[in-house]
């Protein structure tokens, strides 16, 4: 019996993991820890924050899957409001500004005792309001009605966490290479441009495919 829609599922993937490798708070929080303490203390970090990670898309899926069964007109709006914060956050990535574009100053290291540090990617996590938004903005669109939603929930769930995690790794493991690269500013505003380009074109397609 199938649980979950495969064709949704194949573009799920790769959108998300956009998503979760475009600089934002806890990416640039692991790139900072990997270059000033290393990858493997570095993990502690990771852990808290996919627990954090994992709470926030957990109360996020079981609203949205709320809202899906009771107030179905609810569900269009949230999908054309999803999409218009998107692009909204791909301008001012474009234009590098706000939080979500690359802006080295704000990565500051920190105590590197493992409590500390899972504490901070725990907090960083839950205290994000733009990760609540944007699982909230990504979820409807990949979520087939016609099948089981706690399942359907269950596995974007576990994707998400596999690719946070996997995104987090890519971040805390990008070394001297990464860091000179980001240390000439056209190159960041090159990449806050091709970044904000994609999260626009990426809010277009949520709002109206």
């Amino acid at each position: 019996m199938e649980f979950i829609n495969i064709s949704l599922l194949i573009v799920f993937i790769p959108t998300f993991f956009f998503v979760s490798i475009t600089p934002g708070m806890c990416m640039m929080l692991s790139f900072s820890l990997g270059l000033s303490i290393g990858l493997k203390k570095t993990f502690y970090m990771m852990y808290g924050e996919l627990i954090g990670v994992g709470l926030v898309a957990s109360s996020s899926v079981i609203g949205v899957a709320a809202i899906m069964l009771n107030y179905p007109f609810i569900f269009t709006i949230l999908k054309y409001c999803g999409g218009a914060y998107l692009f909204y956050l791909g301008i001012q990535m474009f234009l590098s500004k706000g939080k979500m574009s690359i802006n080295l100053d704000e990565c500051k290291a920190m105590d590197i005792s493992a409590k500390k540090l899972f504490v901070q990617g725990f907090i960083t996590a839950i205290a994000n309001p733009k990760g609540w938004a944007f699982f909230i903005a990504l979820l409807p669109p990949f979520i087939d009605t016609s099948l089981d939603l706690p399942l359907q929930l269950t596995t974007l769930v576990i994707m998400i966490l596999l690719l946070e995690f996997f995104c987090l790794v890519i971040y805390a493991s990008g070394g001297k290479t990464l860091a000179k690269f980001l240390k000439n500013s056209s190159n960041v505003k090159l990449l806050n441009k091709i970044s904000g380009t994609l999260m626009m074109g990426i809010g277009v397609w949520l709002a109206f495919f």
